[in-house]
């Protein structure tokens, strides 16, 4: 990692002043504020999962609403929302989503041995928060995707500790309340830890099992919404869904073609993410960019997927920052970011209609400069680590503390 005091990396790491916190928190504060104040039930997509364990209580099947795209296990773990006042809800919601997202902003720090008191720590959530439109979407939204948020920078900071069981385990929990982490079983597959991956498989599919008992309609997954995502063609979801196959349909490419495309790019990123995680560099390194490479290669072929799904992968790729082999040294990295910048208006994509074309851009170039990473750039990152360990020597031998002095104190990776 370099950590010299004259680089960037360096000045990232060093502890951050009382204003930068005291700036964050009121950026958190009014973002959770604004939301308290416009939502009702926390989101309109939490809303969705809460009138389904409202349906299920009254009697009734969750799965007689279309939009309803979640495992039996998710209906039950809704039930004490659907228990609770809509005003609890509307300040309860709001409040838990940002605490996650910071949660797992933490997370993320903490597998790439980044000081939690340091700039980077503060700037990250600062930059998501403001500069990044999704963020304060899934904020408003209330979405059950801020459970995979929190869950994969926890999983694999478990799986760099050699927790590899708890970390299966992790995304288990995470896979029952919302699919979303599913094709995270690969890393476990790559990395060949069976009993990991027995639980990521066994803990949603018992939960939901054991769930669907107790619902009036227990093959309602299978035979409603399996087939509605399959094959139904719901006007509302696709004009927000960012994957191939939804958006290039809209610009004249025939429906067939489009998602053999969206297959084809899937696969790829596969291969890379593979390419990846045998490749060098630190572990840390290599399970955030592995990870982000088969999460995005989702993206790119599930149907829906939407922007704020980006959030999974975002904080742990601005974590590794300070590594001279991260990802984000990669100026298509940052390119891929420019369409969610909030305030900007661009001409002729602004109204909802056509904001998924926004969307498509930022997942098909992020998706593209990771696995492109993970091919060729991830090549120079042993020799980035040796020539910034010489410069740690070098800096030490000034006097300067090398990476103690730079980071407060924090153990070198």
């Amino acid at each position: 990692m370099a950590t010299g005091k004259s680089d960037i990396p360096g000045w990232l790491v060093r502890p951050a002043g009382i204003g930068w916190w005291a700036g964050l928190t009121a950026v958190l504060a009014a973002l959770t504020t604004h939301t308290v104040l416009v939502t009702s039930d926390g989101g309109m997509d939490n809303g969705i999962v809460v009138d389904a364990a409202r349906t299920w209580l009254d009697g009734g099947s969750p799965y007689d609403d279309a939009h309803f795209l979640y495992f039996p296990s998710a209906v039950v773990a809704a039930a004490p929302q659907a228990l609770l006042p809509r005003s609890v809800l509307d300040v309860l919601v709001p409040v838990l989503v940002v605490l996650a997202l910071t949660a797992g902003w933490v997370c993320a720090l903490l597998l790439h041995r980044v000081p939690l008191r340091s700039r980077l720590a503060v700037l990250g959530l600062f930059g998501l928060a403001v500069g990044f439109a999704p963020f304060a979407q899934l904020v408003r939204l209330g979405n059950w995707t801020v459970t995979a948020v929190l869950a994969l920078p926890l999983c694999l900071l478990l799986a760099s500790r050699g927790r590899w069981v708890a970390a299966g385990a992790v995304i288990g929990v995470a896979v029952a309340l919302k699919p979303l982490l599913a094709p995270m079983a690969l890393l476990f597959l790559f990395a060949r830890r069976w009993g990991a991956l027995a639980l990521v498989v066994l803990v949603p599919a018992v939960s939901s099992v054991v769930a669907a008992f107790f619902l009036p309609d227990p093959t309602g997954f299978l035979t409603q919404t399996l087939p509605f995502l399959f094959t139904a063609d719901d006007a509302f979801l696709r004009l927000y869904e960012a994957g191939p196959a939804a958006v290039l349909p809209r610009l004249g490419v025939p429906q067939a073609l489009a998602q053999a495309l969206a297959v084809a790019a899937a696969a790829v990123g596969v291969a890379c993410a593979y390419r990846r995680w045998r490749g060098p560099g630190p572990e840390a390194l290599r399970l955030a960019e592995t990870s982000a490479g088969l999460m995005l290669s989702a993206f790119l072929v599930s149907r829906p997927s939407y922007n704020h799904y980006l959030l999974v992968v975002l904080p742990l790729l601005l974590a590794g920052m300070p590594y001279a082999g991260s990802v984000t040294r990669r100026p298509w990295f940052w390119l891929a970011l420019v369409p969610q910048l909030p305030g900007v208006t661009w001409p002729w994509l602004e109204s909802g209609k056509r904001r998924a074309f926004r969307d498509f851009v930022t997942l098909c170039v992020l998706a593209g400069a990771v696995a492109y990473h993970a091919v060729r750039g991830a090549r120079n990152v042993r020799g980035a680590e040796g020539a910034e360990g010489a410069s740690d020597e070098e800096g030490a031998g000034r006097g300067e503390g090398g990476w103690r002095a730079a980071t407060g104190g924090a153990v070198r990776p």
